[in-house]
């Protein structure tokens, strides 16, 4: 397990290696580049110019991107082009903010998908099967940001139960219980959306490992039906969802862009929005990278999880196999 880890540290490195080189050089080659911040009405060539070469903008490429490995190796983010302001004091707060919001509603969903996907195969085609299929079509119909802005129609402007939006009420900032009750809508959103992939992976998991011989050699011997299914079957049938985890869990650090800009949620996904129109490339590129992290750590994490769960799967410098 060792060498695989190791292996595994070491290809990471490269993928996020890799991920700063195209990044970097996808936002500076692009049209007009990080120079088209400085193009504005009122603003003579010698300004621009001056500007560029204090940000040092005038230099080769190759050289810009070396400073900026280099401040990022050294924990330095870089800076805004406008106002000079740190990367880092920009993202962290939202940061922050959009783990609050994706990891509550991450915890509901599993909360709910899990034990709901294992009841339902236990109890095909019964009222709470037919109920889970319903949730799941409509939250795969239903675009995110029409399904927000139906909630809000409904429980914040008609029946006035909840806030419209907006992370806090304006002066209880740090009031958890004001926290709690501007997040009822969002997480509700973000919940119903993405219940339906895990209802439908937690259920037909559950069936497919239900239909092996050894449960019914366990069913044969007399074991309780309750120590079939939470003691053989669900453990084998994690596998699967642990992979979906380790899929969606950069999307819990990334943000939801569109739930995010209906309900007015200061996270990440609303300023690399932001900033995509504002041409602040330090900041995307830092968020990117925060995301490719996330995705390589996720990824590991799903890879050990799978030899936690089923001690069959072994972790060799290959791989991972099972025994």
């Amino acid at each position: 397990m060792a060498e695989y880890l190791v292996r595994r540290v070491l290809q990471s490195l490269l993928v996020l290696w890799l991920v700063t080189v195209v990044t970097f050089a996808i936002i500076h080659l692009a049209p007009g580049g990080p120079v088209q911040i400085f193009l504005q009405p009122g603003l003579s060539p010698a300004a621009i110019e001056q500007q560029i070469k204090n940000l040092g903008l005038d230099r080769p490429i190759p050289v810009q991107y070396l400073d900026w490995l280099g401040d990022l190796l050294r924990g330095d983010l870089g800076h805004t082009f406008k106002g000079y302001i740190p990367v880092a004091q920009i993202i962290w707060p939202t940061f922050k903010n959009t783990l609050i919001l994706m990891g509550t509603a991450w915890v509901v969903t599993l909360l709910l998908a899990i034990p709901w996907g294992v009841y339902n195969s236990a109890r095909q085609y019964g009222l709470s099967d037919t109920l889970a299929s319903l949730v799941g079509y409509a939250g795969l119909a239903m675009p995110s940001f029409w399904l927000g802005i139906i909630l809000q129609q409904v429980f914040a402007l008609k029946l006035k139960w909840l806030p419209l939006s907006n992370m806090y009420t304006y002066g209880r900032e740090g009031d958890l219980l004001d926290l709690v009750r501007h997040m009822v809508l969002p997480v509700a959103t973000l919940v119903i959306i993405n219940l339906a992939a895990y209802l439908k992976y937690a259920r037909a998991s559950m069936l497919e490992v239900l239909g092996q011989d050894y449960i019914r050699t366990a069913r044969a011997k007399g074991v309780p039906e309750r120590r079939v299914i939470f003691r053989h079957a669900l453990r084998n049938a994690l596998i699967p969802i642990i992979t979906i985890l380790g899929l969606d869990l950069p999307f819990v650090v990334s943000g939801a862009a569109l739930t995010e800009a209906v309900f007015n949620w200061p996270g990440m996904g609303q300023l690399f929005v932001q900033m995509a129109f504002a041409r602040e490339y330090q900041v995307l590129m830092a968020i990117t990278l925060i995301v490719t992290v996330v995705v390589v750590v996720g990824n590991l994490l799903a890879d050990v999880l799978y030899a936690v769960v089923d001690p069959r799967v072994r972790l060799t410098g290959k791989g991972v196999q099972s025994a």
